[in-house]
């Protein structure tokens, strides 16, 4: 009787270290998940700007060009998704027969596809208008 008590007490160790193995695999497994489903980029935030402020770094503003070129042009270089390409009268001709504060207004607050501020949450209202103009001047 002291065998099969023995041998119990064996069988229950050996199952309680396969449990342990088991749940440290999965562990490495849910690890190696998380690295490989890391994004490939990240949003900043509307008012992450105020804490660069405040902590004594001002905000270098960018040029209208580089505004396009960094953010609008991802589409309005190429095209995509309907947007009219810079330098493309024809295109731009019915929103500009809308007016500037029209266009302000989509590029402001997003318009069909195309997101408020581009995608930008950190861009001034000056700055989203500087781009308009940018674009404007580029089919005059």
């Amino acid at each position: 009787m002291n065998n099969k008590a023995r041998i119990a007490g064996c069988c229950l160790a050996a199952l309680g270290v396969l449990g342990l193995a088991a749940c440290s695999e999965s562990k490495v497994d849910e690890e190696k998940t998380a690295e490989l489903i890391q994004p490939v980029a990240r949003v900043e935030l509307a008012g992450a700007g105020a804490a660069t402020e405040a902590s004594g770094a001002a905000a270098t503003p960018k040029s209208a060009e580089q505004i396009v070129q960094q953010v609008c042009g991802a589409c309005h270089n190429t095209g995509a998704a309907g947007a009219p390409k810079t330098g493309d009268k024809a295109a731009w001709a019915p929103r500009v027969a809308q007016g500037k504060d029209a266009m302000y207004t989509s590029a402001l607050n997003g318009k069909n596809v195309m997101p408020a501020r581009g995608g930008n949450p950190s861009l001034t209202d000056d700055e989203v208008k500087s781009a308009v103009d940018y674009l404007l001047a580029q089919v005059k």
